[in-house]
């Protein structure tokens, strides 16, 4: 099932502004018949109370009334006429109101639904949204990617619940199963991100999207132990991170170089002071030396490969390559860019 994010009150707002409608024009009527109750007749002849002017006014509104008071004046029958018969169409109006909001939600829903399958495409899929599928939802955000080029895949009612929450658009269910995928549009997808908390699912995970896309979309895949990583790659992920091995080493750095933690913290968290970026080569930087730039940069990418800067390879740039370079990520740089 695809949830969309919220675009209404909650129900129990939404249930309270109409009983105070019901209630306010219950009372609107009540006023209106106390004031002319001299015009109304009732069966025992000795005039209408207020609790008399309650009594027509609720029997007159949720019914046809009894008959048990009934007006008997010209002015009477006017308010009637202009005043309570509209009232009583209003009022159930009001008391089906619900119903007609449920119809109404469904039909959008389907509308919104149909119009989503047709322009999704170049999105990027999460399959899982816990700690790591959020994230790598974050980075993608920072990065520039619109959220609604993001569809989470989650079994979990409260995690689709707190991505719907978020603007995200959700999909409940397992991302094992070809099926969830398919309401996902995988085949169009520009990328899957493998975020489960298992690393057999995440192998399950591969496997069903390699078979649904023929390889043809980038899958990214986390695991949690170093030896699973290569029956990710063979189930076809493209690219796997190692979780464990990554926090393990971080935590070996921590001892030796503690300084280099706080390093690749500051290129890991957004807006503090560096981060990693890529871009393309642009014309006038083709044939000279990466180290020759203003730009400080640390890597080139050269057809979808990794360049380093020692390697002979990357002392010039070539047409095509792409620049791996750490950038001002403070607050106040990005407001002078």
């Amino acid at each position: 099932m695809i949830h969309f994010p919220a675009q209404r009150r909650g129900p129990l707002s939404a249930l309270s502004l109409r009983l105070a409608a019901a209630v306010g024009l219950v009372c609107a009527v009540v006023a209106a018949v106390y004031l002319g109750r001299a015009g109304y007749r009732d069966v025992n002849g000795d005039g209408l109370t207020l609790l008399d002017c309650f009594y027509y006014a609720v029997v007159s509104l949720s019914t046809t009334g009894y008959g048990d008071i009934a007006p008997a004046s010209n002015s009477a029958r006017l308010v009637n006429v202009l005043f309570v018969t509209p009232a009583r169409v209003l009022f159930l109006i009001i008391l089906v109101g619900t119903t007609l909001e449920v119809l109404t939600e469904q039909y959008r829903t389907g509308r919104r639904l149909n119009r989503w399958g047709r322009t999704v495409k170049d999105h990027v899929i999460i399959c899982g949204y816990g700690t790591k599928g959020r994230s790598a939802i974050s980075a993608l955000l920072e990065n520039g990617t619109d959220k609604s080029r993001i569809v989470v895949v989650e079994r979990s009612g409260a995690a689709i619940r707190q991505a719907t929450s978020e603007g995200l658009v959700a999909i409940e269910g397992s991302a094992t199963r070809s099926g969830v995928l398919n309401e996902a549009h995988v085949r169009t997808a520009k990328a899957v991100i493998i975020a489960t908390d298992s690393d057999d699912a995440s192998v399950l995970v591969a496997l069903t999207v390699r078979q649904l896309t023929a390889g043809q979309v980038r899958i990214i895949a986390a695991v949690r132990e170093a030896e699973n990583a290569p029956l990710l790659k063979q189930s076809g992920a493209h690219h796997v991170i190692v979780s464990s091995a990554t926090a393990g080493r971080l935590l070996g750095l921590s001892t030796s170089a503690p300084p280099l933690i706080d390093v690749v913290e500051d290129l890991l968290t957004p807006g503090q002071g560096m981060a990693l970026a890529m871009r393309s080569a642009e014309r006038a930087e083709v044939g000279r030396s990466p180290r020759e730039l203003d730009t400080l940069v640390i890597a080139l990418v050269r057809r979808g490969k990794v360049v380093t800067l020692s390697d002979q390879a990357g002392a010039v740039i070539e047409t095509g390559d792409m620049l791996v370079h750490v950038r001002d990520d403070r607050p106040q740089a990005a407001s002078q860019v």
